[in-house]
Parts: C-alpha cells; structure tokens; sequence
C-alpha cells in the first residue's frame, strides 16, 4: 500500500455511559482523532443505546469529529438529523430494508459524508450500486450490536473489495481492534480503526492509543 494516514476512533459505547462527556474528553486527551457513536435503535439490532439529545449534548465536548454509526431499521427517518446536530460522518446499514440512495443523499445535503456499514457475511458488492451517493463505506468485522467482540479476519478480507468499489475512498474497520489487530485491518485497506475496549479499557488511555498508532504503522 501507499502511505496513507491512518485514524484513530474512539467507541465510546465502550465507556462509562454515566459519565459520556467526561469520556468524550479523556478520548481526546489521549490523542484520538474521532468519536465513534454507535446508535441502536432495538429492532435493527437487539441492542439500545443513546439517541439525537445525547449526542446533540456531546458536540459541545470536543473540538473532534463526530461519526455517526446507525444500526436502525427505519435510517431515513435519522440519518440526516445526526449530520444536523454535529456529526461529521453518518454511516447507515446496507442491509436495513429501505432504499437507500435518498438516505446518503439527505446526509450530504445536511453537511455530512455519507457511508454504508456492511455485517459480517455482507458481500463488498452490495454497496456497489450505491457508490456515487458514497464518500466512505464502514466494514464490520463483527456483528453489529454488542461492544467486546473478537476480530474475525475473514471479514475484515472484504475491505480492499469495498475500496476499490467505491474508487478508494476511505474505509472505517471497527470490530475488536486492538494491537494485535490493527495491522491486519490497515493491510486490508483500513484508514480509520474504531477502537472501544481498547481505549477504554486500558487504565492509560494516551498510552493505548499510541499503542494502536504503532501497531496501525506496522500494516501501512
């Protein structure tokens, strides 16, 4: 691969949720270059996190980016509301049952880049009609929905097929990265890496982010 710069985001679905601000904050600190905020709305996935008030609340926390994760059945309804309270990137799932192509519309028209998130077993061709409504695609090397789970590297094989189809725009990998894991994903064609437990797991945030830096260094 050529050089690329490779990003750090941090999942804060992996802090302490009583205390999101101050997360948002320690992030930065220790040197993130986004926010990954991960909304679920119970039926696309089982899970159910926070919504628009909370993340409208956040915005004033941080100077950061914020990148807005969708897993919702119904993204036309949200999508562009999450660009409109702050989110620099909206990402909604390909395989929710909608058309999506007015969805990654409305995101742009509000100010934001528009993206897909594929599931685990999705194919890299699935976004392949929607590519001139793209400016990123997110790939999921889990499943959607519960924060800890482990890193599946066949999954994580999708992501040069996503680049290319989308003619090398920017790939989110998120899904158990951490240092033993971010080689493989920037190897793949990761350029930003979403990183909950192991940022917010470790008791020296700063150092752990300079840990994943590294490790992202060794597969660019």
């Amino acid at each position: 691969m050529s050089a690329v710069t490779i990003e750090i985001a941090a999942s804060i679905l992996n802090a302490d949720l009583g205390a999101l601000r101050e997360a948002v904050q320690e992030a930065e600190r220790a040197g993130v270059d986004r926010i990954h905020l991960d909304i679920m709305d119970g039926h696309f996935v089982p899970n159910l996190t926070f919504g628009l008030a909370t993340v409208e609340a956040l915005r004033g926390a941080t100077q950061l980016p914020f990148d807005a994760h969708l897993m919702v059945e119904r993204p036309s309804l949200w999508a562009a509301r999450y660009a409109e309270v702050g989110c620099a990137t909206v990402a909604i799932h390909v395989e929710a049952p909608e058309a999506h192509a007015p969805t990654l519309d409305a995101i742009r028209r509000a100010g934001a880049q528009s993206g897909l998130a594929l599931d685990p077993g999705t194919p890299s061709v699935a976004i392949e009609p929607y590519a001139s409504h793209l400016d990123f695609a997110l790939v999921m090397t889990v499943k959607s929905g519960l924060g800890g789970q482990a890193y599946r590297p066949e999954e994580a094989a999708r992501i040069g097929a996503v680049r290319s189809a989308l003619a090398g725009a920017p790939v989110h990998v998120d899904g158990g990265i951490k240092t033993s894991t971010a080689s493989d994903a920037v190897r793949n064609g990761g350029s930003v890496l979403v990183a909950g437990t192991a940022i917010f797991g470790s008791v020296d945030r700063a150092a752990a982010v300079r840990a994943l830096r590294e490790a992202a260094g060794a597969g660019a």
